[in-house]
């Protein structure tokens, strides 16, 4: 009889058994289920921490649960996601960071990379707890037990429980664990393939916005602030710089950009190699350099940057042409914080700084080409009109006063030689006039003796339309200046007398204060027909490629009916090749 009653309660015991197991198998697969939903619905990776340490507390029954993240260089670690029993304890804030060390779980997962449990956080004589021991004991905490987390291959951070009894875990609680690990993992890879996504359509866009500054043939200082700016935004770094390397050992900073405030070394600034920072390693290196932690041996390149709070930069190298031509850096006010992908990412933008700079370089050796052929045919035309003047011209001169003296030596009565010897004369005299015409056309020489506004009267006084001249601010103004404003406004008048058909021409002249270099405008319009096509002719072409040889604009308004108006701005400072 008794035998039959053990009998009938062991077998009530192991069906009750059998149905907590069950029970807790449902739990734990309905919570399994509850995350994985939440991972499937691509929710946040704080999302999936939030619902994972609620659903692991409640399934354990512990006090506390934790999913913290590893440092990169595994010295320490972080809160990601906290969960505590209500009225129990204050759950660990997210962002909590401790440093590993000593005997706790954080430590030994980081180790091994396997789980890890600690029966009792209880003070043992002789051995070091750690830091995060000792938060444990401040907090009541008595054991613990911890889960890998792995992320594409490599430790990313661990779930833990964390009771306060001693020894409260179930033995097959790391294999239970593992299963929301896992699911942990999903949404940190899915998170990190998203963000990836993110991040490379707005590098590309980034770099298309770039582009097509520099197939604008945008001026450098456009470049420079679009790229420093843009990386700024892109990296999510606080400052950024690009300085260009000058052959005396010097750097100049060339773009800058802050986060917050005025960028703290100005465009412009100078500065001597030296020091431990990313702008020395790059010109010593050639290749790209990193700083983690910038100290009081960052030298003075550095220290506007590091006062400003700068703590790590990268820095990039740019080639122009196959040499070392600069840099560009991104810096945070964070330690260790940028990413091991920075300098790669950095390189696109190198690429387009160096064709800009590349672009640049060769439209300047074009402009002074240009300018160095105008140059040389405006020497020329003075050549030629020397040698009309010291020449042919004298030549006539004489012949036609020879001419005179022979006219006054005819014997009276020889009526007919006079009369030829007369109309020779005149000939020569014409021939003369037309020389003189011609020399002039060529290059005034009153342009050469008293300037601008001289040569421009007197072409106004020639001119077959009335003109109203207008001069303000007259100066002497470089050679090559005052030559390709005279030819414009004659070429604008010639055309006004020969198509237009207008009445009246104003011509306004204005040469801007030197401050800053100072600049020439030049206006030329008339009433007539409109209607002019630059590139109908070869007069506004010549003229056209004559402005441009240095550095110039010229422009024409035009309209039927309502005339035309040709307008030409001419920088004073000249640009290289131009004597």
């Amino acid at each position: 009889m008794a035998g039959a009653v053990l009998a009938s309660v062991s077998g009530l015991l192991a069906r009750e058994l059998a149905r907590r197991e069950l029970r807790g198998y449902v739990a734990e697969q309905a919570a399994l289920r509850r995350v994985a939903t939440l991972v499937a619905q691509a929710a946040t990776p704080e999302e999936v921490f939030a619902g994972v340490v609620a659903e692991v507390g409640q399934l354990f029954g512990v006090e506390q649960t934790l999913v913290n993240r590893y440092d990169p260089d595994g010295g320490a670690t972080t809160v990601m996601g906290a969960w505590a029993r209500d009225g129990v304890v204050a759950p660990l804030p997210v962002g909590t960071r401790w440093q590993l060390g000593g005997r706790n779980v954080s430590t030994a997962v980081m180790r091994t990379g396997r789980a890890a449990r600690i029966g009792d956080y209880g003070e043992t004589a002789g051995e070091a707890v750690g830091e995060a021991a000792a938060l444990a004991r401040t907090r009541g905490i008595r054991s613990s037990v911890g889960v890998p987390i792995v992320v594409d291959g490599r430790l990313w951070g661990h779930l833990s429980l964390v009771s306060s009894r001693e020894r409260a875990f179930p033995a097959d609680a790391e294999a239970r664990l593992a299963g929301f690990t896992g699911l942990v993992a999903t949404a940190i890879a899915g998170a990190q393939s998203r963000l990836e996504l993110r991040d490379h359509a707005a590098e590309q866009a980034a770099l298309r916005r770039v582009a097509t500054l520099v197939a604008r043939a945008a001026a450098p200082h456009e470049v420079f602030a679009a790229v420093t700016e843009e990386v700024g935004h892109l990296l999510g770094v606080d400052f950024t710089l690009l300085d260009r390397y000058r052959p005396d050992g010097g750097v100049t900073v060339l773009g800058a950009w802050a986060r917050t405030g005025p960028p703290p070394t100005p465009i412009g600034s100078r500065f001597s190699l030296g020091g431990r920072n990313v702008t020395t390693l790059v010109h010593e290196t050639g290749k790209p350099a990193r700083v983690d932690r910038y100290g009081p041996d960052s030298g003075s390149l550095s220290a506007a940057v590091v006062e400003a709070g700068m703590r790590s930069a990268v820095g990039v190298p740019v080639y122009v042409e196959g040499r070392l031509w600069g840099m560009i850096a991104a810096g945070a006010r964070r330690p260790a914080g940028l990413p091991a992908d920075t300098e790669a990412r950095l390189a696109g933008f190198t690429e387009l700084v160096a064709s800009a700079i590349a672009n640049t370089e060769s439209q300047a050796q074009l402009t002074a080409s240009r300018a160095r052929i105008v140059a040389a045919a405006d020497h020329a035309r003075r050549r030629i009109e020397r040698d009309l003047h010291d020449g042919a011209q004298q030549r006539l001169v004489t012949l036609a006063m020879q001419l005179r003296a022979a006219q006054a030596a005819v014997p009276a009565g020889a009526d007919e030689l006079h009369a030829q010897l007369d109309a020779l004369a005149k000939q020569a005299s014409a021939a003369v006039d037309e020389l003189r015409e011609l020399a002039r056309g060529i290059h005034p020489a009153v342009l050469a003796e008293g300037g601008l506004a001289p040569a421009l009267r007197s072409l106004a006084r020639r001119a077959a339309v009335p003109v109203r001249l207008d001069v303000r601010g007259a100066r002497r103004l470089p050679e090559q200046i005052e030559i390709a404003a005279y030819y414009a406004v004659s070429e604008a008048l010639t055309n006004a007398a020969k198509h237009a058909d207008a009445s009246v021409v104003d011509v306004v002249v204005d040469i801007a204060p030197p401050a800053g270099g100072g600049s020439l405008h030049v206006r030329v319009c008339d009433d007539g027909r409109g209607g002019a096509d630059l590139d109908g002719g070869s007069g506004l072409v010549g003229l056209k490629d004559r402005v441009e040889a240095l550095s110039g604009r010229l422009t024409v308004r035009t309209q039927d009916g309502s005339g035309t108006c040709v307008e030409v701005e001419l920088p004073l400072e000249m640009p290289p090749g131009v004597d």
